[in-house]
Parts: C-alpha cells; structure tokens; sequence
C-alpha cells in the first residue's frame, strides 16, 4: 500500500473524514482531529500506512503554501502598524526563549552550537496551528488574536537569520559522513560560509526577478483574462520558489515565504490569496495527519521520562514566557493566559531546521528524533490545553467588556471596499481618502491597477464575483461595501452575494438606469445613485442659463426636479412590471412635473420679489418666455 501515493492519499482523506467532524462537533477542534487520523491509520496504529514518508513531502506543500500566503500579508504599511508588538513581543519572546532553552540545554552537558540551534528552533510557534484554532475561535481580531499575529509574524521572519546561521553553527567533528555527503566542510579550518553567500545570492536573485520581470509576466496573463492559467501562475511562483530553495539545501518553504513578501504590496496580491486558498487548506490537513502519524512511539518507549520532561519543560518555560510579555503590554489577565496557552507549543519550522541542522553537522540523528517527538507532542496537546482553559480556566475570568464597534480611523482593518474603480470608483475612492478613511479597491482590469499603482493607489486585480477574492480582500470585516460596476447583471449579482455572505456590510451601488436602480431597490440595499442622473442635471442647469435664467433660478428648477424624479422613482416601481400602467402612471407624472414647475417659480417669485427684484424679473420673464 505505501508504494501507492494515491491509496495513500485516499486512506488519509478517508481518515480525515471520518474523524476530523466528530472531534470538531465535540469541541475539540479539527486540528486534533487530523492529528488523531494520523495516529489512527499510522504505523502506531491501524498501519493502514506504514511509511509517513511516503506522503510527507506531498503534505508538506500545505505548509509551502501557508507561507507563502503569509508572505503576502507582511506589506511594509502593515509591518509598520504592527512594529511594537512585531519587536516587543514578538522580538523578546524570541530572544527570552532561546536564551532559557540555550542555557538549560548548555547546562546538560549540550555543546554550545547544538544548544544555540535547539533554543532557536524551540522558540518558534507553530503557525498553522495557532491561526486554524484562532479562525475557529473567532478570536483574529481581539488583542489575544492580534498579538499571536505579531508573534507569529516575528517568528516567521526570524527563520531567514536562523537558516542562514545554522551552517555556520557547524561541528566540524560532530559527523563528519553527514557533513561529507550533505557537501558542507569538515575541515577545521573555520565555519562554512559559502552556503550562507550562496543564500543571499538566491534571495537577492529573488527579489530581482519578482519586481522585474514576476510583475510583467502575471500583468501579461491577467491581460488575457484566463482565469485557471492566472491559478497556474500562481503555483507556478509557490512550486518555483520552492525548487529553488530545495536546489540549494534549505527549506522548501522558506522559499515561498520570500516569494510572497516580494509580491505583498503588488496588486495581484488579492487574487493570489484567492488561487492559493483552496490548496492550502486540504493540504495542511494532510500535514497536520502527516505530523501525527510520525510521532516516533518507537523513540517516547525508549526515552518516556526524558521526553516527557523536555514537553513539560517547553510548554512550561515558552508560556512563562508569553504570559510575562503579555503582562507587559498590560493585556487582560484572561487574554494574557490564552495568549500564553496558544503558543507554548513548537513549530512545524522545528523539524526543518532540525533536519537542515543535522545535514550540517551541528545536530547528531538520535537527538533530532527525540525532539522531533517532543515538537510533535507538544503541538498535539495544544488543542487539548486549549480545551483545558476552556473548560477549567476561562470559566473563573472575568472576561473584559468589549467596547462598542467604532470605526477606527487608524485601523486599516475597518476599510471601506470600493469594488470596481473606473470613472465612477475612483472619485468615491478620492473623497474617501481626502477624509482620512482607509479604502480597499477591487478591479478586475490590470492596466487599471498598474496606471494607478504609479500614483500610490492600491487597486487589486480580480473578479469582484469571486467570494474568496472578497474574503481575502476583508470583506467579512468591512462595514461598508461600494458597488460602483457598470454592468446591471453583474452589480445584482455582487449585492446579493454580499448580503448573502456579509450582512454585517452597509450597501451602496451605482445604478446604471432607472430599471437597474428598481432591481437595487427591490434589494433593500443602504443607498445608490443613478450614474449620470446627477450630471444632467447640472448640465441642464447650464442650459436654462444659457436660455436666459438667473444661476439661482435655474439651481432652483433643477433641485424641485430632482425631488420629483426620486419621488417618482419610488412610486413607479410597483408598477414596473406592466407596461400599460406604467406608461400612463409615467405620463401622468409628466403633466404632474408641469405644475410643480410652474408652482416652483411662483414661490420662488413670491419669496424673493422684495429682497432681489431683478431676479424677479428675470423669474417672470422666464415664465412669459415658455407661455406659463
């Protein structure tokens, strides 16, 4: 069976199945589920698969493009906001953590290299853990969710250092076959420091070719309007990455990680999200089972209380940790002790590193098993210790008051979507930003987005008809949805589906015509305006003046005008449907518009005869001119 990749990936889509709801409906949370099937059908269990090898590397792409995903979120704007919890907590939980587990693991006898490695890796959290418990918590957005954000995020970024350092940990004298066969040097001559050039040369390389040459080439297909080669172009770019990455002995998703923050301020970076989303989230899951079938029950027989106490230990030192870098940003007494369960766990980047470690010569084999357990473990057994603070924990807190839901005007979370930006989007867009609300655009032309791109305007390619492209670009937390396309179907469409899948979002449309703005209507969305209605006014305004009417007189005729289209608008619709009614209905209307016309310049006459005569005259004289 292990020989097959496809029975291998049925039987664990299979175990997902059939256990990933069940631990879900019982609160438990779909990661333990997952990891619960990987030992369910592992060799430690059913052995339906004996051999997680056989599997892992498929799965391993999951966390690729988790990383990849998350690269694409570390605009510089966003890295800025974050820059206090990014260094403060993020930073010192790092720097704290390593140093405790450095010097622990120094004290027991471990040589100062291996132990600086182990620190390192042990500090880490893992990231597809902690952000799969957040989305199902509904937490994202709260300060523990904020915080684990910016801890993760620090996490993430300080890999890169951490891969480029562990070469020139090297013992020479640790294994010197490993060293000999992975290419590195054995020679006592000093660190090898030609890996780490050749790193620098790759991400150097990288950057150069997504500003320069990744940017023209996904603006070349998004111009053809191919939706599915858009999405190979996407994987194109993770797969790519991550050869390139595999070709020089690192971390396949590392690679991926610097591909998306060389594309986090593009314009596609929406529509890459939206690509992207659905392979990750199968993919994880088969990661997560992979994890769980390769928990080494072989390696915890031999070794149970040394294993047993190194879990302990790092739960115990990393929310120690946590809670006192909590403590300091005076989060609430509940949330610090949530933000500290969260993340005491280890991270999937452990076993990379680890792996890459050993490849060096700075890390033996049969200790890496042994942490490769004890990381395991410890990521098992946070859906468990979350469950714990639920149930044991959560309900002695007194949980802080949430306060009303005010726009933030500094929170570039609470932006105003404006979905489509032509003639019509963009002076919407305009008045926002001169008002100091942060805004979200969305057009699916890409010439559009590269012209204004040059003038500092953040427009994202894509079609706004895709729900996944509206839940990347914020939509579940927007508190207002523009709709500014011309097209009547496609407008209907795109209101629906917000009010279907965001109803906490106000409305406001562009309606192309009277029937398009009967269809809003019908809707109930928050507001529209039909799209040249406004202008003609303005321009008929002009005319009357040009007919001879004073500005003000003809200001007047066109406001008294406006109020009687709206009414009318209103009015008319029951009656849209049949063309006799609504015919006779409409030319009613017109005989109706005559006399409030004429009722119109009687008052302003009346009104204004005593304080401007001239424009009296002119009033009367506008009224002979036309017969009244």
């Amino acid at each position: 069976m292990d020989s097959n990749l496809l029975l291998s990936v049925f039987v664990f889509i299979a175990a997902a199945i059939v256990v990933v709801p069940a631990t879900k409906l019982t609160g438990l949370g779909s990661v333990l589920g997952y990891l619960v099937a990987g030992i369910a059908i592992g060799p430690y269990g059913l052995k339906f698969v004996t051999d997680p090898a056989t599997i892992l590397h498929f799965s391993e792409f999951g966390v690729v493009m988790m990383l990849f995903l998350i690269g694409l979120e570390m605009q510089p704007s966003e890295l800025w906001r974050l820059r206090t919890r990014l260094l403060g907590m993020g930073g010192v939980q790092v720097v704290v953590t390593t140093a405790i587990i450095t010097g622990a693991s120094m004290f027991a006898g471990v040589a100062w290299q291996t132990a600086l490695i182990v620190g390192m890796a042990l500090s880490l959290s893992s990231t597809a853990i902690v952000l799969q418990i957040m989305s199902e918590r509904s937490i994202t957005q709260t300060d523990t969710g904020r915080s684990s954000f910016s801890v993760l995020l620090m996490q993430d970024i300080v890999v890169i250092p951490i891969l480029a350092l562990i070469p020139l940990l090297s013992v020479a004298n640790l294994s010197p076959g490993v060293l000999a066969a992975e290419g590195y040097s054995a020679s006592g001559d000093g660190p090898n420091w030609v890996p780490a050039l050749e790193m620098i040369t790759a991400f150097v390389g990288m950057y150069l070719a997504g500003r320069y040459i990744l940017r023209p080439v996904m603006n070349y297909v998004a111009r053809a309007g191919i939706r599915e080669i858009f999405t190979a172009l996407a994987l194109f770019v993770v797969i790519g990455s991550a050869l390139l990455m595999e070709w020089l002995s690192l971390s396949h998703a590392l690679g991926a990680f610097f591909a998306g923050v060389i594309l986090a301020d593009s314009e596609y970076r929406h529509e890459l999200e939206s690509d992207i989303q659905p392979f990750k989230g199968l993919l994880l899951g088969l990661f997560f089972i992979s994890v769980g079938m390769s928990i080494g029950f072989s390696v915890l027989m031999q070794a149970p209380l040394l294993i047993l106490q190194i879990v302990v230990g790092l739960v115990v030192i990393k929310a120690g940790v946590l809670f006192t870098i909590a403590s300091m940003f005076r989060l609430h007494l509940a949330d610090r002790l949530l933000f500290a369960t969260l993340l005491a766990q280890g991270s999937e980047f452990a076993f990379v590193l680890f792996q890459v470690a050993t490849g060096a010569g700075s890390l033996s084999k049969p200790v890496a098993d042994v942490l490769n357990v004890c990381v395991a473990l410890s990521m098992a057994i946070t859906p468990l210790l979350i469950l714990a603070f639920d149930k044991l924990i959560a309900p002695r807190l007194v949980w802080p008051v949430q306060e009303p839901d005010i726009p933030d005007m500094g929170d570039t979370r609470q932006k105003v979507l404006v979905l489509g930006y032509g003639r019509f989007g963009q002076i919407i867009a305009r008045l926002l930003h001169a008002q100091g609300f942060e805004t979200t655009l969305i057009d699916h032309d890409p010439a559009q987005g590269e012209l204004l791109g040059r003038f500092g305007w953040k427009v994202f390619y894509g079609d706004v008809r895709r729900l996944d492209l509206l839940e990347a670009a914020g939509a579940d937390e927007a508190r207002l949805i523009v709709v500014t396309i011309k097209d009547r179907e496609i407008s209907i469409e795109i209101c629906k589906m917000i009010q279907r899948h965001f109803p906490q979002a106000r409305i406001y449309a562009r309606a192309y015509d009277r029937v398009h703005a009967y269809e809003l209507m019908d809707l109930g969305i928050d507001g529209f305006e039909r799209e040249t209605f406004r202008a003609s006014l303005a321009l008929a305004a002009k005319v009357l003046v040009g007919l001879g009417y004073s500005p003000h007189g003809a200001q007047r005729v066109a406001k008294a005008f406006e109020w009687h289209d709206t009414e009318l608008l209103e009015s008319s619709r029951a009656l849209r449907d049949d063309d006799d009614a609504y015919v006779s209905y409409l030319r009613q209307a017109r005989e109706t518009l005559h006399s409030v016309m004429q009722a119109e310049l009687a008052a302003k006459q009346d009104v204004e005869a005593a304080s401007w005569p001239a424009e009296a005259d002119d009033i009367e004289k506008e009224a002979q001119a036309r017969g009244d």
